[in-house]
């Protein structure tokens, strides 16, 4: 009888041939408008549902990293001596390239990542509508003209950096894949982006399908590179042709990517982690309350930077609302990630499993009280030995506790109680993050006041999660600065150009500032 992980791996060999990345030793990386493997370190993978080998594939480093730099600087200027007009219908016809490979996409990533099929199927929906958001853009990048106090027209027009470097993480290769990319070809830049090498192939497969599928895409204009973060990603960070820095990930990755761009006068977008409080009010439609809170934590097993990991709820309604979250989560369908009926699979990666598992442990040793959780959960298959971790709820949980304060990137829900409403927004405030929150109540005034004063870049009201390619993205603090998505997203891949132009007959030319007519 086949195994579990044999069919896996099966299957990823048959995705992989089908996108022509080879299934033995995958070629793993698309430069110059052509699949290259890496010559470097052999890279295991291994499979999030079973926790054994999957496929292998070579580290790309520093002398692929060189030959993506030099693609992207030729396809860039082939990019920006098309007019905007037709960088945007460009765009539209390389979503060509997408269709009929949407399922096989889907598939692809599920492996690889461990993500239930349902939500893979979903964030393919989500590339395309990226594309078609920035393409729109292409051609209304409108400048400004400013009324200077002296004889000059002056203008202010938004040029791109040139070749911008890029470097994703393995909970969304996918979605975060296409949030980075789009922007950053709509702003006229060139593009080499470095996915988490542990969920290295669905960009490869994106960037491919759009730059050749559609024909709307220059060759070399996106470039995806994979490897090690101490031999590509630092050959990507310290590359002299690279203009900006943009990362999404951990904030202690964040910094060593700052740092590097800092050395060399570079400037970056850092979308970082979260520890988002979610504040449920005792007028809150407790049903709508809880339902959102179990999305918030649950989905994608936590594996989000925006989870709402921390639920803080006022403490008349605090047994009401655990007790019934405990029994919620008790009912989610934890699975395969293959299985149609999945609503949450496994962690990605060992490492994750043992430091979610070492930080429950913690709490609890610290005096956290376990509702539910905090073990493998029943009922799975055998054979799958793979990084699961049940719906976990704690309480009796303290502020000051590391579970309360650090992120876990875990199906984890630390559930705190509060007295009033400015002990709500302090215990919100009370860490280090500063990505996202939510307020629940039906009091409306309450409900703005409370949002107005949460230190978070999202914030919402009756709802959680609700994210979308139009509305900016990002945080405060340790999660991060830059935003992504929306109009601001596609500004951080700009600068600002100011021209001016002598209009006077007879201008004036003097020492110093202040020349011309006044």
């Amino acid at each position: 009888m086949t195994s579990l992980n044999q069919l896996a791996r099966e299957h990823l060999a048959e995705l992989l041939e089908g996108f022509g990345l080879a299934a033995d030793t995958p070629l793993s990386n698309w430069i110059d408008g052509g699949l290259v493997a890496g010559d470097g370190e052999q890279i295991t993978l291994t499979n999030p549902a079973t926790g054994e080998a999957l496929v292998s594939y070579h580290d790309a480093g520093a002398t692929l990293i060189e030959r993506a730099t030099q693609a992207a600087t030729r396809g860039q200027r082939e990019w920006m001596a098309l007019t905007a007009s037709e960088r945007g219908r460009r765009m539209h016809a390389a979503l060509r390239g997408l269709e009929g490979h949407e399922e096989a996409l889907a598939q692809l990533e599920s492996v690889v990542a461990g993500k239930p099929i349902r939500d893979c199927r979903a964030e393919v929906g989500k590339v395309r509508e990226m594309f078609e958001y920035y393409a729109g853009w292409c051609d209304k990048q409108h400048g400004e003209v400013i009324p200077v106090p002296t004889s000059h027209l002056n203008y202010v027009r938004h040029v791109p950096y040139g070749v911008v470097g890029q470097i994703t993480p393995w909970n969304a290769p996918m979605f975060t894949c296409a949030w980075q990319l789009a922007p950053a070809i709509a702003a006229g830049n060139g593009a080499v982006l470095k996915p988490s090498e542990l969920t290295p192939f669905s960009s490869v497969v994106i960037a491919m399908l759009l730059e050749t599928g559609g024909q709307g895409l220059p060759k070399g204009l996106i470039n995806i590179v994979n490897g090690l973060g101490k031999t590509t990603g630092a050959a990507l960070t310290d590359h002299p042709t690279i203009s900006k820095l943009v990362f999404v990930g951990s904030p202690q990755s964040g910094r060593m990517i700052a740092e590097a761009g800092a050395r060399r006068l570079v400037p970056s977008v850092l979308e970082l982690g979260g520890k988002s409080a979610n504040i449920v009010f005792a007028d809150a439609k407790l049903d709508e309350a809880v339902a959102g809170a179990q999305a918030a934590i649950f989905a994608a097993a936590g594996q989000s930077c925006v989870a709402g990991s921390r639920l803080l709820i006022e403490r008349s309604v605090f047994e009401q609302v655990t007790t019934r979250l405990a029994r919620a989560a008790e009912q989610i369908e934890v699975g395969l990630p293959s299985e149609e009926a999945t609503r949450m699979g496994p962690l990605q990666n060992s490492r994750q499993f043992d430091q979610v598992m070492r930080m429950i442990d913690a709490a609890v040793a610290a005096g956290a009280r376990l509702l539910t959780g905090g073990k493998r959960p029943a009922g799975l298959p055998e054979e799958a030995q793979g990084y699961f971790i049940a719906p976990t709820v704690l309480v009796d949980v303290t502020p000051d506790m590391e579970i309360a304060q650090q992120e876990v990137f875990g199906p984890v829900l630390v559930a705190m109680g509060f007295d009033d409403e400015a002990e709500a927004i302090r215990l919100a405030n009370e860490t280090r993050f500063g990505l996202a929150g939510a307020v629940w109540s039906q009091d409306v005034a309450r409900a703005h006041r409370v949002a107005g004063q949460l230190r978070a870049g999202t914030v919402w009201i009756n709802s959680y999660k609700a994210i979308s390619v139009m509305s900016p993205f990002g945080g405060f603090g340790d999660s991060g600065f830059g935003r992504s998505s929306g109009l601001e997203g596609l500004r951080e891949y700009t600068v600002p150009q100011s021209v001016w132009v002598e209009t006077a007959t007879q201008a004036s030319v003097a020492f110093g500032y202040g020349s011309g007519v006044g």
